[in-house]
């Protein structure tokens, strides 16, 4: 009997985690813009160190694209997690540990995919 009134607290109980940095979605939501005004910013430097055969204004549409990839994330946990993962990134690249291709790896990704049916292959004169 004691199981079973256990159970049913623990059940009913909300699991409180701690957060990484942000106390709340607010605070998340501040930290995110201030990492894209940082990479906004870096993107002309990067541009020239870099010598990339793309513009700036091209540089700072990716990065928009980039932060556009996850402007559906809510939970404040994964948007510290994120915001991490991109502070590593702006750091990397502002130190120069990058090399060129792994910064022109971003800019493949909105080609064009490759066509999955066999009608489309066709037309494209792509191999099965």
């Amino acid at each position: 009997m004691a199981s079973t009134s256990a159970a049913r607290t623990a059940a009913g109980a909300v699991k409180v985690v701690k957060p990484i940095f942000s106390r709340d979605l607010d605070e998340a939501k501040r930290r995110v813009r201030e990492l894209y005004r940082a990479w906004y910013r870096e993107v002309p430097n990067t541009v020239t160190m870099y010598q990339l055969d793309i513009t700036t204004p091209q540089g700072r549409g990716k990065v928009r694209e980039m932060f556009d990839q996850n402007k559906h994330v809510n939970d404040p946990r994964v948007i510290d997690m994120l915001v991490i993962k991109g502070k590593m990134e702006l750091q990397e690249t502002i130190h120069i540990w990058k090399q060129k291709t792994h910064i022109m790896r971003y800019f493949h990704e909105t080609e064009t995919p490759r066509p999955t049916d066999f009608m489309s292959k066709f037309y494209q004169g792509h191999d099965p």
